[in-house]
């Protein structure tokens, strides 16, 4: 059963095409409109439940690694710069 109204402004090149669609398939505009909007809610939610499963996806890859980096000096990341430049410098000298 139907109990909430929702109205809107359309131009008349749309209401008589919808009421045009609606009279080829022996339908209300309101029950076509209505699965037009059923039908463009279904299609993005099946889009949302794709991102979602793809940042699942992702997490769970990446998951493993959480809290790996273990060293003794709680100073490092405010150096990272400079010592990545260090060990690049000794790694690639010639």
């Amino acid at each position: 059963m139907k109990s909430e109204v929702y109205s809107w402004r359309l131009s008349p090149a749309l209401k008589n095409t919808l009421e045009e669609r609606a009279r080829q398939e022996n339908a209300t505009i309101a029950t076509l409109l209505d699965r037009i909007v059923a039908s463009w809610l279904a299609a993005h939610r099946r889009e949302m439940n794709g991102e979602e499963a793809e940042q699942r996806r992702l997490h769970a890859l990446v998951a493993p690694t959480f809290g790996t980096i273990r060293g003794s000096n709680p100073n490092r990341s405010e150096h990272v710069r400079s010592l990545v430049r260090t060990r690049v410098a000794k790694r690639y000298a010639r």
